[in-house]
């Protein structure tokens, strides 16, 4: 799998870094009991220091070198590195030609709540080799000045606890039985409100489900997360607001998307190229009919 984040938040995090030298760090506006950084760095770059919190994250470039219980370790890119709260580490570059990385500081508060009663997982190595869980790592990793929407941290920690709990020795808690009432209800009650943000609370209240077991059941039945569900509807319509020549700005307020970068980027990700090409396409074709 491919390591590099998406092309138009490294270039805008470039020009962020652009009179920080060498090192910098930078960090997203995020949810309380998370934070985002992306950091860059040459030589030594932590002194030994604890958290309390998680330290989760992804070496993009370079090597990343810490002492972690006790013994010396590396992180390569696309490699994922776990610290668990309270545990002494330092950090640095490995190599001269420096070190970036991004990574996810998370309050057990919030593992808590989704894990159900179950203990926090502990990652004994500190470096795991894990490409889907470096992939749920980097969908919430950039671009780092997105903020993150409720329902997509939802299923974002649900994920994440998972990969956690399975680099940790822990058994895997089965679905027993997947709750299609309350996930179609949740479908139903997206699929009216597309164009407003959907708190995690809402469908909640609608289902009878806590927003991590919601996640789990909608993935059961709908091979999908509520909110990927949510962001395909919002760009079906979008495409048929395409069509009917409406401006694209104003597609991406009415479609429920928080502007048109974000409109833009969701869009591309979901079929290969910008909005703006798409209506471009479009319009030829009609033209020339």
């Amino acid at each position: 799998m491919s390591f590099e984040l998406d092309r138009q938040a490294f270039e805008g995090l470039g020009r962020l870094c652009a009179d920080a030298a060498e090192n910098c760090i930078i960090s997203a506006p995020d949810p309380a009991g998370m934070e985002r950084i992306e950091a860059r760095f040459h030589g030594s770059a932590f002194d030994p220091h604890r958290h309390d919190t998680y330290a989760i994250g992804v070496t993009l470039r370079g090597v990343q070198t810490f002492r972690y219980r006790g013994a010396a370790r590396l992180s390569l890119p696309g490699q994922v590195i776990v610290l668990h709260p309270d545990e002494l580490h330092d950090g640095g570059a490995g190599t001269e030609e420096g070190l970036r990385y991004r990574m996810l500081y998370l309050e057990p508060s919030l593992m808590l709540d989704c894990l159900g009663g179950t203990a926090l997982p502990f990652v004994r190595e500190g470096v795991v080799t894990d490409d889907a869980f470096c992939a749920t790592l980097l969908s919430a990793l950039g671009p780092l000045e997105q903020k993150l929407d409720e329902l997509f941290v939802d299923d974002f920690l649900a994920q994440l606890m998972q990969s956690l709990a399975r680099h940790a020795g822990q058994p895997a808690k089965p679905l027993a039985g997947t709750a299609w009432r309350a996930a179609t209800l949740a479908r139903e009650y997206l699929t009216e409100n597309l164009d407003r943000p959907v708190r995690s609370e809402e469908l909640e209240a609608v289902t009878g489900l806590d927003r991590y077991a919601l996640s789990r059941h909608f993935r059961a039945a709908f091979s999908t997360s509520p909110h990927r569900f949510l962001v395909m509807r919002r760009l079906q319509s979008a495409r048929k607001m395409i069509a009917a020549g409406e401006p694209l700005a104003q597609i991406a307020i009415d479609a429920g998307f928080s502007d048109q970068s974000h409109f833009n980027r969701q869009f591309k990700k979901a079929f290969g190229m910008t909005p703006g090409r798409w209506s471009s396409l479009i319009h030829e074709a009609a033209a020339a009919a």
